[in-house]
């Protein structure tokens, strides 16, 4: 029965792979490896929690001899490394953190790799990134897995340092690794600092939507069940080393994908949609932020034959149908460090 370590399993990607696939394939044994940090909710996996084929650790991927002694203890055949730091806003606040999960976590993880397999035979090592550590593009053009790396914030800096930590790992010594990048993901479970589902919980409470500058930015989304596929995919099907970008090929102006969730909600609660609207808040933009970003996908689509089967209308539609039949979630992760980063980030900063 092979043994996969799923790190981050209790964050919001993580979280829907285990949800996803646990159940699917009962010939493995997952293991579920996180922090539990203010993100990290084990309610999100609680339907597969008595799961046979499903255990769970709780360790720092940063603690070296932990990481060691887990890996020693399980003996993984694959990991799917998912835990990271994330934010963009609170990475902009306190970079340290970023590196430390992100970089050296992500190094501890290759180092246990290392030592354990001796061999590449039946063995995967993949990193889940993000399409941030190419920075940004203008109105025109698309990110390649060729598009050089040129990250804005300390989280996506952060990010590339791993991907580089990854790629070394397995031209030095032959670990066989699958990176993937990938674009927005949305969909249930996501932690409410997040866009998504900050502006379906505001607009079902009647509170502002706040919004970076005028909304112009552009991001690219996918929904996360997608997502998950295409790991799969690339894990089991890509070659060793390879590396594949992800994307929804939905290109959206950030205020229309604010307004498309007043919509959803709108039709999920008989909301008057004009109304929700008008709770866009602007605020003043943050640093750095990257203007827009575009997925080419034409390598995963050709190579693995995979694509997305949500359309924006229908990830969205599900998405806010999740939130509205989930309150015991949300009042689970709407703890006070929760309400205090909000205040913290958001208040002061109404430029409308």
């Amino acid at each position: 029965m092979p043994k996969i370590v799923v790190t981050g399993g209790c964050g919001f990607i993580g979280s829907n792979f285990l949800v996803r696939f646990v159940p699917k394939m009962t010939d493995s044994t997952f293991v579920n490896v996180d922090k539990l940090t203010y993100a990290g909710n084990p309610a999100s996996v609680a339907e597969i929690a008595n799961a046979l084929n499903y255990e769970f650790a709780r360790v720092d991927i940063a603690d070296a001899e932990a990481v060691r002694a887990l890996f020693d203890d399980v003996r993984p055949d694959w990991v799917f490394h998912f835990a990271a730091e994330s934010h963009v806003d609170r990475s902009i606040l306190g970079p340290r953190e970023f590196f430390l999960s992100n970089v050296i976590g992500t190094v501890n993880l290759l180092e246990a790799c290392r030592h354990l397999w001796k061999t590449a035979d039946g063995h995967v090592f993949h990193h889940v990134s993000t399409d941030e550590v190419y920075g940004s593009l203008g109105a025109e053009g698309a990110f390649t897995e060729t598009t050089p790396y040129d990250p804005s914030s300390p989280y996506s800096a952060s990010k590339a340092a791993s991907d580089h930590a990854v790629r070394a790992y397995h031209r030095t010594y032959g670990l066989p690794v699958v990176v993937t990048n990938c674009s927005n993901n949305y969909g249930p479970r996501q932690f409410p600092e997040k866009l998504v589902p900050l502006m379906i919980l505001n607009a079902l409470e009647g509170k502002p939507l706040p919004v970076y500058g005028r909304g112009a930015n552009v991001r690219d989304w996918l929904y996360v069940e997608d997502h998950c596929d295409a790991i799969l995919a690339a894990a089991t099907r890509g070659a060793p080393g390879s590396t594949y970008n992800i994307g929804g090929s939905c290109e959206l102006a950030n205020l229309d994908v604010v307004h498309a969730i007043c919509d959803a909600v709108a039709e999920g609660t008989g909301k008057d949609p004009a109304a929700l609207r008008r709770l866009v808040t602007f605020v003043a933009d943050r640093p750095g932020h990257d203007f827009r970003y575009a997925m080419d996908t034409a390598k995963i689509r050709a190579e693995l034959g995979w694509e997305p089967r949500e359309t924006f209308a229908t990830g969205m539609k599900r998405t806010v149908r999740w939130y509205l039949d989930n309150p015991a979630w949300v009042d689970g992760v709407r703890t006070g460090e929760y309400r205090k980063w909000m205040e913290t980030n958001y208040s002061g900063r109404t430029t409308r």
